[in-house]
């Protein structure tokens, strides 16, 4: 193992030395790089206080879990293009902690008990005492309060539910592991409880790993009882990146399949991973789950380890210790394609200096100097973050490890990194957030760090967690009331704060660059545009001419849609706020007029003042709620003219909206031409696939003005294979002909409106059917007679906003 040079001083100075240091260093970073941290609102107040070890984490589809006293506050970050509020738009969730307590399976009930009787009232206080302040043995507490609130919880990668969205592994303080899903983004369902299903595996093994074990003892002597709970108490669980699976078919055909692993570390050491199909839909989506001993005594974290060398992938599991040794336990993925495992565990450090390892982050970059890709990964031991480089040469594996020292007087309480450019956050409770930037080196790395003061920010507060977006735009932090005048606070009201990290410059240039293009993957980025423009009521000149130049060299439909986002939000600063709160009820007494009675006076004129009162409030009203842009546009119209000397700004209106409806309409081209490529492509002659196609080829050849040689020839095919057959839509209450002469709804010649779907442009003539994320468009649901790829069209996202459908 070589080591390279330390990123920081070997030893922290002390006295009047390490302020001058310090005060040295701090002048350095600024002068290299300067970072300005801007509160963003709002701050969400929590119901009860955070709880465990790590309580933030953030979902890479924009989800922030708090784990609390008493549930998961589960915080959604959206985008929202029909809101004129500049501050942040949130969508708040949460999962309850389970009434019952978890009871884990050592046994079989009558003889557990008798056992806990036995153990409770011995005469051995070394035994006694033990079981009866071990929480694991006694989660219900009896004498003890109640233990209550979650441990840790953990986000799966993008794609892993039945919407294609993120999956929540959620640990209780009683040492329950369960996996939930938001499937209507209302609810949070649990979908398999992982804890009962492994003790129900140990049960039936006897409390063995392998048949060539040693028959275990007897559940009456107490280190057996200890040994049978510590094998099955989680501590961490962590995700690993979606890999492919072959299927073995009934015909013997093979095919691709998509899983995820979970890696689950227990107190004595042994680590479960857990291997489950996609979409998880429950017990039947598991597959395997094979245990793997690490060797680790008290083990405090884990991560997973994931390497790509030469298009070869490399996967293991990094195990910290609470004694400070750190290392990598190799994992065989039997029939995953593409991975290779390590032939030998790698130790990062070994040194049992009582140090604990409280987080592991493991960050995939690009070495310039050797021309390659490696493997950062850093811990949080106490104060200090141990780094460790790894990248194969031909040499074999390379390990580079040292410790950043001075970062923290106090023990580092969270740590979170932005995977895209390895940045590492560490955060302390007095309120000190360290940003740490590796450089790299002709052998190794350094880091530049910088001090971000929250006490600038948002005042004197501590901090309990953190966590980065996936992009990196916005910092999220646990706070709580700090001393005042010496004194700490009466009462700790818990928040979650929002600080942004990158400037609207910077996040502009990240969208319009982005690999991904997929807006929703970056609604942090995009927030952050949102918000600049809804202040300064204008688009950029730079960013509009940048993006004007991306469609005319590239032409793809992600700078349309972003185009699109740009137009919404610049119409929704220039809307007219509404003067009074809309959800508030009115407080005026309501008149009620009768004409017969006399003395009331109340002629026609007042009347029509009372009516035309209660319009003008009705169509505030409707302004306020977040409603389609051309449902809005003609009330924004008539109030902006009636406030007199307005026509600029009624022609600034009238000018975005037909912008906007002239991109709406280039993107429903585009997906049309796409769903009549897969009609073209998995259709015979004459064949009645249910989706409008001699609809879809009309409308995109109505307009003279559209002159799309691809799309002239697609439908030239088309309707050569369809040989004059028109397979018109039904009505399902009239049976008359429903025509395709508006891309949102359809129509019939009695009057009876249905919505069509965005995706395949069928009519939705039924009561359920689902909705994109921001309210867009709506979808059907799939039916067990639609083909497979009609079912791939009806999994795609908003075709104007890249939101998922629900």
């Amino acid at each position: 193992m070589a080591a390279a040079a330390a990123a920081g001083r070997e030893e922290p100075p002390l006295g009047l030395e390490a302020v001058v240091e310090e005060a040295a260093a701090a002048a350095a970073a600024s002068a290299g790089f300067r970072l300005t941290a801007v509160r963003r609102e709002p701050a969400v107040r929590l119901q009860h206080g955070a709880s465990g070890l790590e309580p933030l984490a953030w979902s890479e589809d924009h989800r922030v879990s708090v784990s609390t006293a008493r549930s998961i506050a589960v915080l959604e970050q959206l985008s929202d293009v029909h809101s004129g509020g500049q501050d942040m738009v949130i969508h708040r969730t949460a999962v309850p902690a389970p009434a019952a307590a978890c009871m884990l399976k050592v046994g079989p009930k009558k003889e557990v008990a008798e056992c806990k009787e036995k153990f409770a009232s011995s005469v051995d206080p070394t035994v006694s005492q033990t079981f009866m302040l071990d929480r694991v043995f006694n989660p219900e507490g009896k004498s003890l309060p109640p233990l209550r609130g979650f441990k840790y919880s953990s986000w799966s990668p993008l794609g892993c539910d039945a919407n294609g969205r993120c999956l929540l592994a959620a640990l209780t303080m009683d040492n329950r592991l369960s996996i939930h899903a938001n499937l209507n983004r209302l609810q949070w369902v649990q979908l398999v409880d992982l804890t009962e299903l492994y003790g129900e595996r140990l049960l039936e093994a006897g409390y063995r790993l392998c048949k060539a074990d040693a028959p275990c003892g007897q559940l009456g002597d107490f280190p057996e009882f200890q040994r049978r709970h510590s094998m099955q108490a989680p501590v961490r669980m962590e995700w690993s990146g979606i890999c492919t699976t072959q299927q073995v078919k009934h015909n013997n055909e093979c095919r691709d399949v998509g899983s995820v692993l979970l890696a689950v570390l227990f107190e004595n050491g042994n680590i479960a991973v857990w291997q489950f199909q996609l979409p998880f839909l429950g017990k039947e989506s598991i597959t395997s789950c094979n245990t793997i001993e690490s060797g680790i005594s008290s083990p405090s974290v884990l991560a997973w380890w994931e390497y790509e060398h030469n298009n070869r992938k490399m996967s293991g599991l990094i195990v910290g210790s609470a004694y400070g040794p750190v290392k990598i336990i190799p994992v065989n993925l039997k029939a995953v394609k593409g991975y290779f495992t390590l032939r030998q565990p790698v130790v990062l450090w070994q040194e049992m200096d009582q140090l604990p390892v409280h987080s592991i982050k493991c960050i995939p970059l690009y070495h310039p100097y050797q021309k390659c890709s490696c493997s950062l990964v850093v811990a949080a031991r106490g104060p200090y973050v141990f780094w460790c480089l790894l990248l194969i040469s031909k040499a074999g594996l390379n390990v580079h490890n040292s410790h950043v020292t001075g970062l923290h007087s106090l023990p580092i309480v969270s740590m979170t990194a932005d995977k895209q450019n390895g940045t590492v956050y560490t955060c302390s409770s007095d309120g000190k957030v360290r940003q740490l930037i590796p450089i790299f080196t002709d052998v190794a790395l350094k880091f530049e760090h910088q001090l971000i003061k929250l006490s600038e920010v948002f005042g004197c507060v501590r901090t309990h967690g953190i966590a980065v977006s996936p992009c990196g735009a916005y910092l999220a932090v646990i706070t709580t009331e700090g001393m005042a005048n010496g004194l700490h606070p009466v009462n700790k009201n818990y928040q979650v704060q929002f600080v942004t990290l990158k400037t609207f410059e910077e996040a502009a240039a990240q969208l319009l660059e982005s690999s991904v293009q997929n807006l929703f993957r970056q609604v942090d980025l995009t927030d952050l545009v949102r918000w600049k423009i809804l202040k300064d009521k204008h688009i950029p000149q730079f960013l509009q001419e940048a993006l004007d130049k991306k469609i005319e060299s590239c032409g793809s439909t992600y700078f349309w849609r972003f185009k699109l986002f740009l137009l919404r939000i610049l119409y929704q600063s220039m809307q007219k706020t509404p003067s009074e709160v809309t959800w508030r009820p009115s407080h005026e007494d309501a008149k009620i007029l009768i004409s017969d009675s006399p003395g009331m006076g109340s002629t026609e004129d007042d009347q029509e003042e009372g009516t035309s009162k209660q319009a003008s409030k009705q169509s505030l009203g409707d302004t306020g709620k977040g409603v389609d842009i051309d449902d809005t546009a003609e009330d924004s119209l008539h109030q902006s003219s009636d406030s007199g000397g307005r026509e600029p700004m009624v022609e600034k209106l009238l000018e975005i909206q037909a912008q906007i409806e002239a991109v709406e309409m280039h993107l429903t081209r585009e997906h049309m031409k796409r769903v009549l490529g897969e009609v073209y492509l998995h259709t015979w002659i004459t064949e009645n696939t249910s989706i409008p196609t001699r609809g879809v080829c009309d409308f995109l050849m109505s307009d003279d003005a559209y002159d799309d040689r691809t799309a002239r020839v697609l439908i030239g095919h088309i309707l050569k294979k369809m040989n004059k057959q028109t397979f018109p839509e039904h009505c399902s209450l009239c049976k008359e002909i429903l025509p395709f002469t508006d891309r949102k709804q359809a129509v019939c010649s009695n009057g009876h409106i249905w919505l069509r779907c965005f995706l395949t442009y069928q009519s939705c003539q039924s009561l359920v059917y689902r909705r994109c994320l921001l309210h867009d468009s709506i979808a059907r649901h799939p039916t067990p007679e639609d083909p497979e790829w009609i079912r791939r069209l009806l999994q795609g996202p908003c075709t104007f906003c890249d939101s998922p459908v629900f």
